[in-house]
Parts: C-alpha cells; structure tokens; sequence
C-alpha cells in the first residue's frame, strides 16, 4: 500500500501544500548502511507535531436546487392539445405566455352554459310568478271565507235576537188572540141559546153563533198546537241550520286555506328547484369560463422553464427519461405536470450528510459549497435546515441511512447556476484554535483507547492519547504528546515497533468499577504492570515477552472490531463503513476506509480516558 501517495491523493491543494514544506522541513533520516536505511522512515511518513488552528467541517456532496419553484399543470378536464409551448431552458418573466392549449372545445361548452343559465332564469321568474300569484289567491280566498263566516254568526244572531223573538210573539198572540175570541163566542152563543128559547132571535143566528164558536175554538186549539210545535221543532231546526251554517264557513275557510297553502308549497319547491338549476347552471358555466382561462397559462413569477420530461417523473408527469418532450399537438391528460419554473435567484444547496453526523448539523452553520460546473468558484451559504427523516440508501445500500440539509446559497446569479447541478461542500462545524493537533491518519484505535506511533531513537513506540475535537483531516490532542514529538502517519512494520501498550490492562482501566475485578479498596482501577527494564506502565517493550501481563495477542496489528488492521485497514459493515463508526463519508481522508473518519468516531472524553496519560518512552 502506497500510504504517502494516498495522503496526497485525498488531500486537497492547500493541504498538499503544507504537507510538502513540512517533508522539506524535516528532511529525511537516512542511515549510513543499506539495512538501516531500509528500516528507516521516511519523513513524509512522519509528523513533526505542533500547534496550529484548524477548522472542523464535514465533506459533504449533493445537488442544486431552487428555492422556490412552481409546477405547471394542465388543469383542464376535458381533452387537451398544446397549441403553443415556451422553448425549454428559456428565462420568462413573471407576466409571460409559457403554454397554450386547444380552446375551441370549451368555448363551445361555455356558450351551451350560458343558454342553460338563461334558460333556468327563466324557469326561476316563472316560478316565483306562480308562487306570488298563488299566495294572492290564498289571501283572497281566505278572505272570502272569513266574510262568510262573518255572515254566518251575523245570521245566527239576528235569527236569535229577530225571528225568534217576532215568531214568538206571534205565537203567543195568536194563541192569546184565539182564547180570547173563543171566550167571547162562547158567551155570545150562551146567551144567543137563551134567546132563542124565547124567539127573541132565530134559530138561523143561533146557528151561526154555534158555528163562530165552534170555529174560534178550533182556532184556539191551533194557536196552541203551533206554539208547540214551534218551541219542540221548529225552533231547534231552526237553531241547528244557522248554527251549521256557522261551522260549515268555519270548516270552509279551514279547507281553503289547506288547500292554497298545499299549492304554495309546490310552488316554493318549484322555486327552489328553479334556483338550483341557476345556480347549478351558474356554477357549470364559471367552471368552463375557468377552464377555459387554464387554456393560455401565464408565469406567475419568474424563472427558468424546464419541462417535466427532462426529470424523474414521480409527480406526475409524462413518464421517465424515454417520454417525447412536449410540444405543439401534444395531448395531456388532466392534472398533468408539463413545465416546473424554478426561481434560479435564490438557489440552495440539497446535500446528504450520515445519520451519524447529522445530530451536529444546526440551522446557521456555515457552509462552502463548490458546484461540479463551476470547481473554482466557491458558493458561501448557510444551513437552512436538515430533513426529519432519513432516507434509505436504495437497494444498492439498504442499510445507508443520510439526511438531507438544505444549505441556503448566497450565489450571484451571473454564476448560471442551475437545479440538480452536482455539487460538493464543506460544513463547517467549529474551529480549533491554537491546540495540539495530528492528522487524523496517526491515530489509531484499540476500543475505547486512542494511541499514536511516536518516533523514539530508531523506532516507534505506541502512545496513550486524550483526543479532543476533530475535523475530517486532523484531530485535536488533549494529553499524550507535546510539540517536537514525531508521529507516525501510517502503521508500522512489525521490526518498527520498539514499545506497545498493553491494552488489556488499559481496557480493565476503562472498564466501570464493577467489573473492576483487582481494583483496591478506595483505590483506583489496575493498571498495566511497568515494563520489566523499568518502563512506562501500560507500555511494553517489543521482543523479550514484555511484561508479567503482557500478552502476545495484545498490540501485535490484530485489531478489535472497527480498529485497525495491520494492513491499515478496518473490519467493514455490510453498509461498507467500519464497525464502531458511521459509515464512511466521501471526504479525502477517508478514502479506501483506512484512517478514522474524523467526526464520526468521537474522541475519548475525558470521563472516558485514563487518571494520568503515560510518559513518554
């Protein structure tokens, strides 16, 4: 593996820049006899460490997009043809014509509307005019009804207080009038008898005097008769005529007003049916009057025309990369997308950054963002937002999971730029000032512990290091080396390697307390024995066996999950990133997985990282 050619590879100018003065710096070590020389490294393997400033950003890549866009679609329900079609990659202003279609159809349909609205107005004022018409007819014979009811009880009343009384009276007197004539022929004919007895008149007068009797007798008992039969028939006959005569025009009026109020009824259901044909009619022909306004499409702001087919087709288009474009003769169907005007004055930034970075993306951050047409043009811009979900990585990398973050671009729109142009940026996270630092290929990982190669006489031993804050080239130390000291950029070569730690120890160190097995009472955790010539604790001398807990297995190359192999390589996911971190991110010390991806794996905190960091060997 060609570890110095790699660096320089994934480095960018800038870095390269730095690295190659550094290496001119340094010089080279180079010993005086070929074996020595061959063990030697060389220095641009080697890192002279020292502090500097240093910016954390996240590489990240993605696409351009619009701000703002708008979607023309064809609205018409009916069958619709492109008449006119603005040209695709054309600039229009809000204002401008971008498509027309067919209108001959629906102008057809609009005037059949319009005669059906005058034709239901019609039908409406009739049916208002019959319902006034019969509502008059109701006032008026309800009216009538009334007067004859009227009438009636007017009846009834003059009967009681008129005929009744007057046949009464006439009743009684002539009752009264033949007992009294009866009376005064019964005398008559009393005396007339004694009279002729003694021929004082004649029998002839006699005669007539029985017979004036007998007949004022006669009308007497008639006279009775008819008072009776008047007062136990004809009376209550009487009565009950004028009587029905009353409920009868009360039962009348009932029946009229039933009657005309039923007719009205209809004819305010006739009313309301008439106005629902208007309105219906109303809103049929508004609906093609709008449709026929969808005919002649008009930007409603401004933008750059692009046309449905020339994108992947999920929202409702023509279908795919294989669709004709649309042109004029072209048939649309209802609801179809047709033409998207992005607004190119206000672009942003759609980048996919991992789920494991995500969690340090904040709105306001700062961002570079160079676009793939224009590479030597940095785009400042800022971090708009960062989607809520994730999106799957597809069935080439189903376990991926990246979110989108939408970066705001203050790009000056003579640069040209344009939707889904392909792009990459930088975000940056926070900045490293004045603090030990090494490039993130010199550190190395045994699980929970971090530890760097530093040149000591003609080897290198390993080295316990507290990592701080780090970006996707270097990261910050806390404790474990000091300016002038040499690290080494790369894995070294077994005969390299003069000192180990010895990892097991450190990790019963890392361990919680109680799985701290040989822990003291009140003491701290165990820690590696010192190395037998009287050496640092944790680090063990190559060669000999190492100390009483040294094992053989322990910092040989071989790896625990997501570390380092002895080739420099690390265990993979099946997603492709290393185990212990997120996946790997496109950046330039990231390349082939070999170092640890800054920012992802996070440095040992201090809670994490042992009491006091060993001494230099």
């Amino acid at each position: 593996m060609n570890r110095p050619n790699t660096i320089f590879r994934a480095l960018p100018p800038v870095a390269i820049a730095a690295v190659i003065a550094l290496a001119a710096a340094t010089g080279c070590e180079r010993s005086g006899n070929n074996t020595t020389a061959a063990r030697n490294t060389a220095s641009a393997d080697l890192y002279a460490v020292e502090k500097s400033d240093f910016d954390m950003a996240i590489p990240v890549s993605g696409e351009l997009a619009a701000m703002r866009q708008i979607e023309v679609r064809n609205r018409l329900e009916s069958r619709a043809v492109i008449t006119e079609i603005v040209s695709e990659g054309k600039s229009v202003r809000k204002g401008d014509v971008v498509l027309r279609l067919a209108e001959e159809e629906i102008r057809e349909k609009v005037k059949d509307a319009k005669d059906k609205v005058n034709v239901a107005s019609s039908e409406l004022i009739a049916a208002e005019q019959s319902l006034s018409i019969k509502e008059n007819t109701r006032d008026s014979e309800l009216e009538k009804a009334d007067l004859a009811i009227e009438m009636a009880n007017l009846a009834l009343l003059a009967w009681e207080n008129g005929e009744l009384v007057s046949k009464r009276q006439s009743l009684a007197l002539a009752k009264e009038t033949a007992e009294i004539d009866l009376s005064r022929l019964e005398d008559r004919f009393n005396k007339s008898a004694q009279l002729v007895e003694k021929n004082f008149i004649s029998r002839d007068e006699f005669e007539k005097d029985r017979i004036a009797m007998i007949e004022a007798r006669a009308k007497s008992k008639q006279a009775a008769l008819d008072q009776k039969v008047y007062e136990e028939y004809t009376y209550k006959q009487d009565r009950a005529k004028k009587e029905s005569d009353v409920e009868q025009a009360v039962a009348e009026r009932g029946r009229v007003e039933q009657k005309n109020n039923a007719e009205i009824v209809k004819a305010k259901a006739d009313v309301e049916s008439a106005k629902f044909k208007v309105e219906s009619a109303t809103d049929r022909l508004k609906n093609f009057e709008l449709q026929h306004g969808y005919c002649t499409v008009i930007a409603p702001s401004d933008g750059l025309v692009v046309y449905a087919t020339s994108i992947d087709s999920g929202g409702g288009g023509r279908g795919g990369g294989d669709a004709q474009p649309p042109q004029v003769g072209t048939e649309l169907k209802p609801n179809e997308l047709v033409i998207i005007l992005p607004d190119t004055s206000q672009m942003i930034a759609n980048l996919k950054v991992s789920e494991a970075l995500s969690g340090r993306i904040r709105p306001g951050q700062g961002v570079t963002v160079y676009s793939d047409a224009l590479p030597n043009a940095p785009i400042k811009g800022s971090v708009h937002s960062v989607s809520v979900l994730a999106a799957s990585g597809g069935w080439r990398d189903p376990n991926r999971r990246d979110y989108t973050v939408r970066v705001a671009l203050d790009a000056d729109p003579a640069l040209g730029l344009k939707p889904s142009m392909r792009c990459r940026a930088e975000i940056l996270l926070d900045r490293v000032d004045d603090a030990i630092g090494v490039p993130i290929q010199a550190v190395f990982r045994q699980g929970p512990i971090a530890y760097v190669h530093v040149r000591e006489g003609s080897g290198y031993t390993q080295r316990l290091v507290k990592l701080g804050r780090s970006s996707e080239l270097r990261v910050e130390v806390l404790d474990g080396i000091s300016e002038g000291d040499r690290v080494l950029l790369r894995e070294p070569t077994a005969d390299e390697l003069t000192a180990k730690l010895d990892f097991e120890a450190l990790q019963a160190q890392f361990a919680p307390p109680a799985a701290t097995t040989n822990a003291a009472p009140n003491g701290p955790p165990a820690v590696a024995n010192s190395s037998a010539d009287g050496g640092p604790a944790g680090v063990v001398p190559v060669g000999d066996g190492g100390g009483p807990n040294a094992k053989p297995e322990a910092g040989d190359g071989k790896p625990a999950n997501g570390e380092r192999r002895g080739d420099g390589t690390r265990r993979r996911r099946p997603d492709g990133s290393s185990e212990g971190g997120p996946p790997p991110s496109k950046g330039p010390a990231g390349e082939g997985g070999t170092h640890q991806t800054p920012g992802v794996t996070p440095a040992a905190s201090p809670s994490a990282a042992p009491a006091e960091s060993p001494a230099k060997g």
